[in-house]
This record gives structure tokens, sequence and C-alpha cells, in this order.
């Protein structure tokens, strides 16, 4: 969840983790029960990871891009695509018939997203902005993300300032719905 280093750091490690959490849900037969599991997993860490991005690496990306914000909305737009897919999957099983379509669904969204991120979005902000900027910017990301929710609120704030003023709050609630119920944990 914190890795350390700049912004595009620790974003890119993200990128990785959330990969292989799809390499396990892939591995597995159609039903298996821990591809439900790897899944919540999958959804714990976009979130957190997409509430980071929104609260602070698209402002950067407004203020020091050239197009930034219309790479600001087409990123913020993906992110409610996946969390809508990612609030659908919630109340699926992985034996459910709609499981394996949600799921390849946000995979594909998901994929999408960090390859535009990693190839468009992170090299130019690596040439705009300093590099202390980038190890500020890693730094409130990690920070956010300690506190972000862990599931998924299609229908709440996704920029400043409210995004910042609820996120705590809920990622409170999600993270203590998540310890009494065992969510994302293997059996």
């Amino acid at each position: 969840m914190g890795h350390g280093g700049n912004v595009i750091d620790e974003l890119v490690t993200d990128h990785r983790e959330v990969e292989q959490l799809f390499g396990k849900i892939e591995a597995l037969a159609p039903g298996e029960k821990n591809r439900k599991v790897f899944a919540d997993q999958a959804t714990m860490e976009l979130i957190r990871h997409s509430v980071a991005e929104e609260e602070y690496l698209y402002p950067a990306v407004r203020e020091h891009l050239v197009n930034g914000n219309t790479m600001a909305d087409r990123e913020i737009d993906d992110h409610s695509k996946a969390e809508q897919l990612m609030k659908d999957l919630e109340s699926c099983e992985a034996d459910d018939p709609e499981f394996d379509r949600i799921v390849g669904e946000l995979m594909t969204e998901v994929r999408s997203h960090i390859a535009e991120e990693e190839e468009t979005l992170f090299p130019q902000l690596r040439v705009a902005c300093s590099e202390q900027e980038l190890n500020d910017l890693g730094e409130k990301v990690r920070r956010a993300k300690k506190l972000a929710p862990t599931r998924p609120h299609p229908s709440a704030p996704d920029t400043p300032p409210a995004n910042k003023l609820l996120a705590p709050g809920t990622g409170l609630v999600d993270r203590l719905r998540d310890a009494l119920s065992g969510r994302g944990k293997e059996d």
C-alpha cells in the first residue's frame, strides 16, 4: 500500500500489485472461491490508489501539464467506469454467472488505464515537475492511501476539496467493515 519513492514510482508499484492480483484471478478456474477473494483484494487496492490519484496526482496534472485538464478529466472518467464495475462485482460471488463478465471488463478497463498513465501521463509529469515535487506528491499519495476507502462509492465526489474531506471518514468505516467481515482474506 505504501512503497516509498516519488509519486510515479509509488503508483507504478501499485499497478504491478494489481496486475499480480489479476493474474491470480486468471490462474484459477471459473467458480473457484478464491477468485472472489483476489477480486476483493484488487478492489481494495484500486480504490485506495484511485482516491489518492484523485486527491493529489490529478490536481498536479492539471497544474503542470499543458493539456492537464483534459488528461485529468479522462483519467477520472476511467476511474468512474472502473468504480462502477467494482460496485457491480461487490454483490457477485465467484460462482455467479456475472462474475467472470464483470471481472473481465474490470481488468480490461484497468489495464487500459494503466497503459495510458505509464505511457503518456507519467513521462509528461516527470518532465514537467521537479524531483522534489514528485517526491512530495509521493508522500501525499502514500498518506492518502492509508486513510482512503477500500470499497467502491461511485456517487462520492472525485475532485478536491470534497473528496479530501469525505475520504478519511468513509475509509475508516470501510476498513472497519472489512475487518469485521474478513473481506479480502483467504480461508
